[in-house]
């Protein structure tokens, strides 16, 4: 009777193991270009920091919407007001590959203004205009300047020495220009089999919004930014590439309501959405929502992807085929998004931001 007792709790603790197992959480890089207080970068990163189901191995951050070094302040800023202070940040490319401000300056002069430029450019006027500093300037945060420091480690030696350390466990999440994944191939090319899969926020196929995209065509920031980067990134033996583009990110909307309802959580995520976020389509969250809930997205399709690097009118664009046209230079399949379920989305957004994911 003891031995069968005995065998019995062996069979219960090595059930309970499995169960323990069966709900490890997916391990993730989170890079971006983390501009802030809040807005699309800092908040699809508190989504998944707030995710039960998603373990933060380290954020990498990469200059495009602003400079790298004061996305580094508002990143570090954002983990101390929403608790998150056991998350490392490691700083990675202050520059394009090649692309420059004076690359652009010259392309506008054959081929017409670049509306937005990210680091680069003055955007607005009076109070509220963002001016452009010095790459390595980190002018005074509306929230405030952060208490802890980065990390010595670069962004692209993390990615490297990470998905060697969890070979095949890790999801590299890029929500911004794409220069960190690149120099990291170019460290270890291994990185691309090493890793899960990738998902990217970036690149525009059919843009259907009057906000300047239908007469940009393809040209869509994260990619625009370091077309290079994006080119030797697609070009990588991924076992898959998930991209959510500008063309489906333009469906969503944070709005004064979905603020509010948030802020009434009280918590610290709360707190920091409700006082800092704004109006503006919700680009990056959906990209990072859709990895964490797959069901959000109600259609895809199959496209091999590539970048223009041409250095001509084109330069840029995003390229794309179907099966059997791509020229076979070494493009790859991506899952392109293309539909999604916007209730249940923006739903799982307000309780991830809300700070209930946890």
């Amino acid at each position: 009777m003891l031995r069968r007792a005995s065998v019995v709790a062996c069979l219960l603790l090595f059930a309970g193991c499995m169960a323990v197992h069966g709900q490890a959480k997916r391990k993730i890089i989170l890079d971006q270009d983390a501009r802030g207080p809040a807005t699309t970068d800092q908040q699809s990163m508190l989504a998944v920091l707030n995710a039960p189901q998603a373990e933060v191995l380290g954020i990498t951050v990469v200059s495009g919407d602003m400079w790298r070094d004061e996305e580094v302040a508002h990143t570090l800023r954002m983990l101390e007001l929403t608790h998150h202070t056991d998350i490392k940040v490691y700083p990675g490319a202050i520059f394009p590959l090649i692309n420059s401000k004076e690359e652009i300056a010259r392309w506008e002069k054959l081929y017409g203004t670049v509306r937005y430029q990210g680091a680069w450019k003055q955007y607005g006027q009076g109070a509220n205009a963002r001016i452009p500093h010095g790459p390595y300037e980190i002018p005074a945060l509306p929230e405030g300047m952060p208490t802890i420091k980065a990390q010595d480690e670069d962004a692209a030696h993390f990615i490297v020495r990470t998905v060697h350390q969890y070979p095949h466990q890790v999801t590299i999440y890029a929500g911004g220009p794409l220069t960190n994944i690149a120099l990291a191939l170019k460290l270890d090319p291994q990185v691309a089999e090493l890793a899960q899969e990738l998902v990217v926020m970036g690149g525009s196929i059919g843009p259907e919004v009057e906000m300047g995209w239908k007469t940009e065509n393809r040209r869509e920031f994260n990619f625009w930014f370091d077309p290079e980067a994006v080119h030797i990134t697609l070009r990588a033996p991924w076992k898959k590439i998930t991209v959510t583009t500008v063309d489906i990110s333009v469906k969503t909307h944070m709005t004064k309501d979905v603020i509010a309802q948030i802020a009434k959580a009280g918590t610290p995520s709360a707190e920091y959405i409700g006082k800092y976020s704004g109006e503006e389509f919700l680009w990056d969250e959906l990209a990072a929502l859709a990895w964490l809930d797959p069901s959000i997205i109600t259609k895809e399709e199959k496209l091999y992807m590539d970048m223009d690097i041409s250095h001509t009118a084109g330069y840029g664009n995003t390229l794309v085929w179907t099966e059997g046209d791509q020229p076979g230079l070494g493009e790859q399949m991506v899952h392109v998004q293309t539909e999604l379920d916007n209730a249940r989305f923006m739903k799982m957004l307000v309780e991830l931001l809300s700070g209930g994911g946890r």
